[in-house]
């Protein structure tokens, strides 16, 4: 999978205590090896991991090998983004987009 640095990785085995769990906001990218626009993100993710921390938990999800939880939330295409808030997705975003969009996209939900 093309990891963004400073982003965890989540699968079908910790995706509960990982996002619905999680107290903070969570931005799950939906990925795989195989998507040039989702390698073009991984930059993006790494910064606003590191920009956003205190408010925002990105965590990257490989669609290949956590098939489960990909079909529970209908991902179709890569990269798909949902942003979790108290364990419901709240906001779902397909495509790669630049960071300025991406943050005020969040931003009314953040």
């Amino acid at each position: 999978m093309s990891r963004a640095a400073g982003v965890a990785e989540v699968t079908d085995a910790n995706f509960d205590a990982e996002v619905i769990g999680a107290e903070l906001p969570v931005l799950v990218e939906f990925t795989a090896d195989w998507c040039p626009p989702c390698r073009q993100m991984a930059p993006v993710l790494s910064a606003l991991a590191a920009e956003e921390g205190e408010r925002l938990k990105v965590v990257q999800l490989d669609v290949d090998t956590s098939p489960v939880t990909t079909n529970a939330y209908k991902v179709l295409s890569m990269p798909t983004f949902m942003l979790f808030r108290n364990g419901e997705p709240v906001r779902a975003m397909v495509g790669a987009r630049p960071k300025r969009r991406l943050l005020q996209e969040l931003s009314d939900v953040l």
